[in-house]
């Protein structure tokens, strides 16, 4: 110990009372056990308005009445956390209280659109199933994973639906095999014939996954708090998508059963209620203005335009890179930092950058106080692996074939084109008689190899993290082309030189097997 910590005393009884829910009784440091999430939260909540110990407010308000020679039943505490959060949460509105508990939550069967509205929010844990190791070839129940609206099957159109998005998945499903077939003979061989397989099996997936729908269906785990289930409770509900307004409710009814006192607010009207009604008539009121300021469907060939940046970044960054270490105000270092040679700016650059070990070792919050906007229009499967991506801003426009679509060349190559056009042809069609009578499921028809327009907007910071990460040889082709042209913009367009270098661990080259180096260093294998 570097300091003389208080060690707080408890009475034999208390101790007992407190063993099972805490990881030590005498340090200043310890975790809390076997106690439910609203427990735990409420107890946090009192911690920040008492001069008591957690401990001490633990066995005093929390666990007063146990039995001390028996076990502590796990609803310890719950009857007094459910009236606190009662008065805190619904009646004086403290919404940092809602941010101390989390539920680990498993969303299956959802649609790629659903999958997105899920994921919108930052402050949230999120693993999604991936494309690249499993084959969408298995029918469950006699049907491949695709979302089966019942209000569209039961339509007239709903024939339609179903023939086009399974002639999707036939294709798919016949065209894998000889994909790989084509790509084991003419990539050239690798040392680790096994990984090389497996590598192969991988790139396949990768490049077939384009032919999938956005109506295939993922499996999306999360782990998040509270306040952040009540806010995507909440989007859900306002969302288009009836699949989403629906899964809202299943969302809602299993949180109800494990943290309800947190989610007083979602089912009142006055709080809830207009809360949606306010997501929903903005979004109506935006849609109108958007189709009178600029009705025509825009196309753009697909690639990443450099929109916006802050001219002065690098001295931003610079600024505020040495700002915690100084006694000068932001302006005064501004102007220290602005008349600097190239050599001598290059050199306080390489010293906020630091010695950069790997791409995990990025450099400190400066970063952060120089912004790039780029306007990307690419296939959607690339948008999906992007959008995962928290800690940045991501807008998008509505999913439709009005961009076009991708073929992967390699696809073309092996002779397999003319079955992919037909497939994405008959979907296309599909989506057009569909799209009047139901122009939210429509959506559905779409593949994630066609087209769409987003926006992203991110630091400096991010865009070192983003940009390494997602040009690693072991990425997808689509997304590495994206990131890698992010960089050059950034380098040539906004001149941040500086910027463009600290990238270090950025990948440039072209890798004819993307995963192959991860699964030779790898011993075990996804099924």
């Amino acid at each position: 110990m570097i300091a003389d910590y208080y060690v707080e005393a408890f009475t034999a009884e208390e101790r007992a009372l407190l063993q099972p829910h805490v990881t030590n009784l005498d340090l200043p440091v310890f975790a809390l056990t076997n106690l439910p999430q609203v427990t735990a939260a409420a107890l946090f909540a009192r911690y920040s308005r008492s001069s008591k110990s957690l401990r001490r407010l633990l066995v005093d308000e929390f666990l007063a009445g146990g039995a001390p020679d028996q076990a502590i039943p796990v609803d310890a505490g719950r009857a007094r956390a459910s009236d606190l959060f009662g008065r805190v949460l619904a009646e004086y509105g403290d919404d940092s209280v809602a941010q101390l508990a989390g539920v680990h939550l498993a969303c299956e069967q959802v649609s790629q659109p659903l999958a997105k509205a899920i994921e919108w929010g930052r402050l949230a844990a999120y693993l999604e199933q991936s494309t690249r190791y499993i084959a969408y070839t298995d029918r469950r129940d006699g049907h491949y994973r695709y979302l089966r609206d019942r209000e569209l099957l039961a339509s007239p159109l709903g024939a339609t639906y179903v023939r086009a998005m399974d002639a999707l998945f036939d294709t798919y499903s016949e065209l894998r095999e000889p994909l790989a077939r084509h790509l084991d003979e003419t990539l050239p061989p690798e040392p680790d014939e096994k990984a090389r397989k497996r590598a192969i099996r991988a790139l396949a997936l990768d490049l077939m996954r384009g032919l999938l729908p956005a109506g295939t269906v993922s499996n999306v785990g999360m782990f998040a708090s509270p306040q952040a289930y009540e806010q995507l409770v909440l989007r859900l509900r306002a969302h288009p998508l009836p699949e989403a307004r629906a899964y809202a409710e299943l969302v809602n009814a299993e949180l109800q059963k494990l943290i309800p006192e947190f989610l007083t607010r979602l089912d009142r009207t006055d709080r809830g209620g207009v809360w949606v009604d306010y997501l929903r008539e903005t979004a109506a009121a935006l849609t109108r203005d958007a189709y009178h300021l600029a009705p025509e469907t825009e196309w753009g060939p697909p690639g990443v335009t450099l929109v916006d940046w802050d001219g002065d970044g690098e001295d931003r960054i610079l600024a505020s890179a040495l700002f915690p270490y100084s006694h000068a105000s932001q302006e005064r270092l501004l102007a220290a930092v602005r008349p600097l040679s190239d050599l001598g700016r290059a050199a306080l650059f390489t010293a906020a950058v630091g010695h950069r070990g790997n791409r995990r070792h990025r450099p400190g919050r400066g970063f952060e106080h120089c912004d790039y906007t780029f306007e990307v229009v690419s296939d959607y499967g690339a948008f999906r692996d992007l959008q995962r991506h928290r800690m940045l801003t991501l807008q998008w426009q509505e999913l439709t074939p009005s961009l076009g679509y991708e073929v992967p060349d390699a696809v073309v190559d092996a002779g397999l084109g003319e079955r992919w056009h037909v497939a994405v042809r008959e979907a296309e069609a599909a989506y057009r008689e569909i799209v009047d009578a139901f122009p939210e499921q429509a959506g559905y028809l779409v593949t994630l190899g066609h087209r769409m327009r987003y926006v992203i907007k991110l630091n400096a910071r991010e865009a070192m993290h983003l940009i390494e990460l997602r040009t690693s040889p072991q990425g997808h082709p689509s997304y590495r082309q994206i990131c890698q042209e992010m960089l050059r913009l950034i380098d040539e367009v906004a001149g941040h030189h500086l910027v463009a270098g600290s990238m270090r661990f950025a990948g440039s080259d072209d890798v004819h097997l993307p995963r192959y180096a991860a699964e030779a260093a790898s011993t075990t294998t996804p099924e």
